[in-house]
């Protein structure tokens, strides 16, 4: 069964019970974060570090490499700029 997010506006595809982070990666995104240090994308795939922090349906600091996304998720950037 596919699973639809919106990302950037964008809907993007995966399967079902696949990662946030997989479904962005599975659709050419390798960053979705900018901090001072440049941009960042998954790094360790298992919720250690925070390199993979987005926003998903209004909440912040959610790890993307551990959340399962959900038919209809609303996945932002943070740290902009």
């Amino acid at each position: 069964m596919r699973v639809g997010v919106h990302f950037d506006g964008v809907l993007l595809q995966g399967r079902e019970g696949q990662s946030i982070a997989g479904i962005l990666l599975s659709n050419g995104q390798r960053t979705w974060r900018s901090t001072g240090g440049g941009d960042r994308g998954i790094f360790c795939g298992i919720g250690i570090c925070q390199d993979c922090v987005l926003t998903v349906n209004g909440v912040e600091g959610v790890r993307a490499c551990q959340r399962t996304a959900c038919e209809g998720d609303v996945v932002e950037r943070e740290g902009q700029g």
